[in-house]
């Protein structure tokens, strides 16, 4: 087999086929002590995106073979379809292998992978310290602060030293969290008195009291923060780490910064394919997953199509009187539809990065109705000038032009003004202002175009 080396893939940024090859190869020739020494020899994210690039079955494979032997650190880097797969073809003892070697934030993502039954067989057969722990992360809300907290970390009294915290904190050797960024300093209820950060901690002398060099605590999380206003706290204030506390206000983990990049990028994937009508874009979805997806936004455009159908027919004496009403009802449609989707996706952008509070609404609506207003006169010129010269009928082309700069006004007023109505209704404004944003446009589109050209032109 090609010896490829770790550090080459993790360079490139990509599997090399060779590679890939020589991985399958040992897959299809059961070769497990090759396989197993150099995916611990990568990086376990490079190790994650090689298992990934095989041929499904050889994935299977390559996980039953492995076992055991599968290191933690990689099944975690998995897609969430992929990593669920690994855990149900694992034996039960390796899974609680891995609980007990994950953070508890990792762990608990893995238990919610497991069936029911399984996952208290296994949790039956880890240490009661341990488990009591992951049953109370599970036993918070999804996407919570709750959820996604590691209940290791580093807490000390207010009266203790530098010396003091950096002795402690190097006795508790496996103990000690995988990665953290702060000290915390609790008072005897352990609630949380002040932050201490590591760079500090260094900088001072052993003999300094915690008290001294420690911050106020300027913002905590409570168990039940959703996780986007999380991942918009640690954007906006720059964190790396952030405490969480209890309704009781006792400190009881802590969120670090490597969890919230990974929850940023499912927000803003989550909202993409919602702005396209789709639940699921995952590489390894079946046939019947895909159209499961996707079928239900299509029926709901279909109607929505019925109702745009609907309004032509209410003009159908016309079009029969003038056919290039036909021929132009599309460009109108198609243009009114592309502005509103424009509006629409910054409209959806701004209220998830929080930019649509208070006197910002005002003012973007202001905008958008302004640049709406530019754009519809500049294109609607446009449009009629190109009617004109086509058909030549002037009526024809001041008709297309009007209805073209009305259009681009509602198109621009629906864009932001649908998402911030379902935002203050309580709907999700990526999942759901698509459908109503081109069902709006459509509709205006064609009654402003059909209801002008009936009055002008016959």
């Amino acid at each position: 087999m090609t010896d490829t080396s770790a550090p080459t893939l993790a360079e490139q940024g990509k599997i090399d086929p060779l590679f890939l090859s020589d991985l399958a190869d040992a897959v299809d020739e059961r070769d497990i002590r090759w396989l197993s020494r150099t995916l611990k020899r990568m990086h376990p994210a490079d190790a994650a995106d090689a298992l990934e690039a095989l041929n499904y079955d050889t994935f299977e494979e390559a996980v039953e073979l492995l076992g055991g032997e599968l290191p933690p650190e990689i099944l975690i880097e998995l897609r969430d379809s992929y990593r669920e797969d690994a855990v149900d073809m694992l034996p039960d003892q390796a899974v609680a292998q891995a609980l007990d070697e994950l953070d508890s934030d990792d762990a608990t993502t893995i238990l919610e992978d497991l069936e029911d039954d399984r996952r208290e067989r296994i949790l039956e057969d880890l240490a009661p310290v341990d488990r009591a722990e992951l049953e109370r992360s599970l036993g918070y809300e999804e996407e919570t602060a709750g959820r996604l907290m590691q209940t290791e970390f580093v807490a000390v009294p207010e009266f203790w030293t530098v010396g003091q915290t950096i002795d402690h904190a190097r006795a508790l050797g496996t103990e000690l969290p995988e990665v953290f960024h702060e000290i915390y300093v609790i008072d005897p209820a352990h609630r949380l008195l002040g932050i201490v950060p590591l760079a500090s901690l260094l900088r001072h002398p052993r003999s300094t009291p915690l008290e001294d060099i420690m911050n106020e605590p300027t913002m905590t999380l409570d168990t039940s923060t959703d996780q986007e206003d999380i991942a918009y706290q640690f954007q906006k204030y720059s964190l790396a780490s952030a405490p969480v506390t209890d309704t009781a206000g006792r400190l009881v983990g802590m969120i670090t910064v490597d969890d919230m990049v990974d929850v940023m990028h499912s927000e803003h994937s989550e909202d993409l394919l919602a702005l396209s009508n789709v639940s699921s874009a995952d590489a390894s979805d079946t046939v019947f997953e895909t159209v499961k997806a996707r079928l239900p936004w299509l029926a709901i455009n279909l109607f929505t199509a019925f109702i745009a159908s609907a309004i032509i027919s209410m003009f159908e004496g016309a079009i029969e009187e003038v056919v290039a009403l036909a021929i132009l009802m599309p460009v109108v449609a198609a243009l009114g539809g592309n502005a509103g989707s424009q509006g629409l996706a910054v409209a959806v952008r701004a209220i998830a990065s929080r930019q649509l509070d208070g006197a910002s609404a005002r003012r973007a609506i202001l905008r958008e109705f302004m640049a709406a207003a530019f754009n519809g006169l500049l294109i609607g010129v446009g449009v009629g000038l190109i009617a004109l010269f086509w058909f030549g009928d002037t009526r024809l082309g001041l008709v297309i032009a009007f209805a073209m700069f009305g259009t681009f006004l509602w198109a621009g007023l629906s864009g932001i003004l649908v998402p911030l109505g379902l935002k203050r209704l309580g709907a999700d404004p990526a999942v759901a202002s698509s459908v109503f944003v081109l069902t709006l446009t459509d509709v205006m589109a064609f009654f402003s175009f059909l209801g002008l050209a009936t009055i002008v032109l016959l």
